[in-house]
């Protein structure tokens, strides 16, 4: 039986229309998010055959393999719920998102500092990857990623709350090759709802994620 599944879309493919298109979305969730999800599936029986028999000469790879396939279909997972049509704007408190919006302006000065630096983590990024708002549950703070392809160059411990999808499959049909574009126009459809309850649970379970001394 599959350990992981591909979770279905909370949101019709017409949904974020005009920032993404529908067959944007069709293909990138049916068939890039779809690909994920039973990479990490077969690696993991991959991995199951290589114990029953002892044999570890591919080890480096499938474990490579599982944290690319394993880390697309969670940063996926999250970027679905992260939009919506009815989004964009700032986390504002008569908005319920009062918490949310104080922890971006103490971590990074003000949202619009916070913003720019999310834009030019997402619109920089050297070839695929992500840019990502963690919360890092050390210092307590938030902090922004730059992820290279889905695993690379990552805080350990730290959650992501709202990731900005970088690659190219995410956006080239409608925007070619104009990735600033697509970053800025992300913006308008950040369900920041979705956003505050992924801060609030990572805060909560915080002590849980990693023991401090």
């Amino acid at each position: 039986m599959a350990t992981y599944t591909l979770p279905e879309l909370p949101y019709d493919y017409a949904a974020l229309e005009p920032v993404i298109n529908p067959q944007i979305i069709e293909l990138h969730h049916d068939k890039h998010h779809a690909a994920y999800v039973k990479g990490a599936n077969d690696t993991l029986e991959q991995l199951q055959e290589a114990r029953d028999k002892e044999a570890w000469g591919a080890i480096n790879g499938l474990e490579k393999g599982l944290a690319f396939h394993l880390s697309g279909h969670i940063l996926h997972s999250i970027y679905w719920h992260n939009m919506t049509g009815d989004g964009g704007g700032e986390p504002l408190e008569k908005d319920g998102v009062g918490e949310l919006a104080d922890a971006i302006a103490e971590s990074f000065g003000s949202f619009a500092k916070f913003k720019s630096q999310l834009t030019k983590a997402s619109a920089t990024t050297q070839g695929s990857g992500w840019g990502v708002l963690a919360y890092e549950p050390v210092s307590g703070r938030l902090i922004v990623e730059q992820i290279y392809d889905h695993q690379g160059n990552v805080g350990q411990g730290s959650v992501p709350v709202l990731v900005f999808d970088a690659w190219e499959h995410a956006f080239y049909l409608q925007y070619k090759n104009q990735k600033v574009d697509f970053i800025e126009a992300m913006w308008k459809v950040v369900n920041w709802q979705d956003v505050a309850k992924r801060y609030a649970s990572a805060k909560q379970r915080a002590n849980n994620l990693l023991l401090v001394p």
